[in-house]
């Protein structure tokens, strides 16, 4: 049996996100449905768009990456600047792709997750840690290219058909 899954579609953790416009650029030409998730806390405008949808989720620690964790699907793509949220989309089978052009990866996110809590770890003990450097217009023109990359690579895996190896026999 040959089944294919529906086309991916673009997650943005919005409430700190630089490169929404980006996001919109791309899934615009593309034809991509982008969910805008944020806590609601700050008015976040957005285009009018029918392929854009707000969420808007209560305010809490972590409210919209738990919706995001809870709702994403294989091959979508999540993007977001927090790194256990990158993680718990890779183990849904989702890509997830940092603003500054970082993709994230089952190879990569341990070593990043490892580091945050080093960090956390750090300014528990009084340590002066840096921030993430702002954004630039290389870090930009790196996130396109990766959006763009990841996006495509997310429509050929999610249209490939599914080719099953086996079959159950028919119990009578």
């Amino acid at each position: 049996m040959r089944q294919t899954e529906s086309r991916p579609e673009l997650w943005i953790d919005a409430d700190a996100c630089p490169v929404r416009e980006e996001v919109f650029r791309v899934a615009g030409r593309m034809s991509l449905v982008v969910h805008v998730v944020s806590n609601g806390a700050r008015g976040i405008r957005l285009p009018e768009a029918n392929w854009i949808r707000r969420v808007i989720v209560p305010e809490g620690p972590d409210a919209a990456d738990d919706w995001i964790a809870e709702h994403i699907r294989r091959h979508d793509v999540c993007i977001t600047a927090d790194i256990p949220l990158a993680s718990r989309c890779l183990q849904q089978g989702a890509r997830a792709l940092a603003p500054n052009g970082r993709v994230w990866t089952t190879d990569n996110i341990g070593s990043a997750l490892a580091g945050r809590e080093v960090a956390r770890h750090l300014r528990e003990i009084g340590a002066t840690t840096r921030g993430p450097a702002p954004m630039g217009g290389s870090d930009r023109s790196r996130f396109l290219s990766a959006l763009e990359a990841e996006v495509q690579a997310a429509l050929r895996a999610a249209t490939t058909p599914v080719i099953r190896l086996w079959r159950p026999l028919d119990e009578d």
